[in-house]
């Protein structure tokens, strides 16, 4: 009696909204248990992507103190990876971990979300996102999916690849079969390469049995895990296609509206702690684990020659306006990109390249 009288004090003298009280008691929000199912593109506990997303799923039951309970389904336990923004859109899983050049068949713009070749860094794509205005247009374009997108991971820059030949000229690209999705895909197609897009669980198969001549997959911490060195000879850097590649939590919309406020807040900022915590764990291991690759492996590590690079260069800039010139909502993505990019590196080559050089 004395707590019902006590709510009904504080709704009186407007303690208590009346939308709390059309959407169940304050003492309910603190005892009701959400579960919700997190799918993604990567295998199951897989080193810095699918712990990640585990990660993810973790911060967001322990800050919501249980109140939302995430569990992590990876590629094929739930759902195949490449079907995972679906999934989220229908409403199958209310989260997805993944990254947006996967969904360039829904919108050509999703790419800029992801890696765009010789674009942002690590670093840059957070500014561009967080304070660029970057991630208000990537909102945009999920919109009409019933989808809410939010950084939630960053690999920093990748590896070219690993291939089995050496690549001495542009020439070498030609009739190479090569893992590699999102826009570096389409500049490869224009070097006169094949590019396959793979998920990450099917690559050292495709591999290994000569289906694919070359893949990228991500750097010397994942591409260890996966045993790559054990398919082709040469590990090439640096990840042109990749700079800084960011990676994407989904999150179903009317899912996420029908949360309470403090929950939607945990969520975004949940994803926010992981994009922060994968970049460093990164940063950390993957020099251990070229290391490995190199002094007990004996991989042959090699810098692309700048003839390739050069040209790749060349190429990417076609390819990056031809696809900026699909709809009027790429173009808009493009220009705030391209601006950004313009822009920031300015500050960069002066802040860390000039220091960088200098160390």
């Amino acid at each position: 009696m004395k707590r019902r009288n006590f709510i009904k004090a504080a709704a009186t003298s407007g303690l208590i909204t009346s939308t709390a009280l059309a959407s169940g008691s304050v003492l309910a929000k603190s005892t009701t248990t959400i579960k919700w199912k997190m799918v993604t593109t990567w295998p199951k506990n897989f080193p810095g992507l699918g712990t990640g997303a585990n990660n993810l799923a973790r911060l967001i039951t322990q800050m919501s103190g249980g109140r939302l309970k995430v569990k992590v389904y990876g590629a094929k336990e739930l759902v195949p990876p490449f079907e995972v923004f679906d999934a989220v859109s229908r409403g199958t899983a209310q989260m997805g971990h993944g990254a947006a050049y996967y969904w360039k068949g829904k919108t050509a713009a999703s790419q800029f979300f992801a890696a765009v070749p010789f674009g942002l860094t690590a670093q840059e794509m957070n500014g561009w996102l967080y304070h660029g205005g970057g991630l208000e247009l990537w909102r945009e374009i999920y919109e009409p999916f019933g989808i809410i997108p939010a950084a939630a991971g960053n690999t920093g820059v990748q590896m070219a690849g690993w291939f089995n030949k050496e690549i001495k000229s542009i020439a070498d690209l030609k009739g190479l079969k090569m893992r590699i999705p999102g826009l570096g895909g389409e500049v490869l197609k224009r070097a006169g390469g094949t590019p396959v897009n793979l998920p990450g669980g099917e690559i050292f198969s495709s591999l290994k049995t000569g289906a694919i001549d070359a893949t990228e997959w991500v750097g010397p911490y994942n591409d260890l895990a996966f045993g790559l060195y054990k398919a082709a000879k040469f590990y090439y850097y640096p990840g042109w296609h990749e700079p800084g590649t960011t990676l994407e939590a989904l999150i179903n919309k009317d899912a996420f509206e029908k949360l309470p406020e403090d929950l939607r807040s945990i969520v975004l900022n949940a994803c926010k702690i992981t994009n922060q915590d994968m970049i460093a764990e990164y940063t950390t291991r993957n020099q251990q684990a070229l290391d490995t690759l190199v002094h007990k492996h004996k991989v042959k590590v090699l810098k692309l020659p700048d003839e390739v690079l050069n040209k790749l260069q060349s190429l990417s800039d076609k390819v990056i306006n031809e696809v900026a010139a699909t709809d009027k909502m790429t173009r808009k993505v493009f220009k705030s990109f391209k601006s950004y990019r313009d822009s920031v590196k300015k500050w960069t080559d002066i802040s860390e390249l000039a220091y960088l050089k200098s160390r």
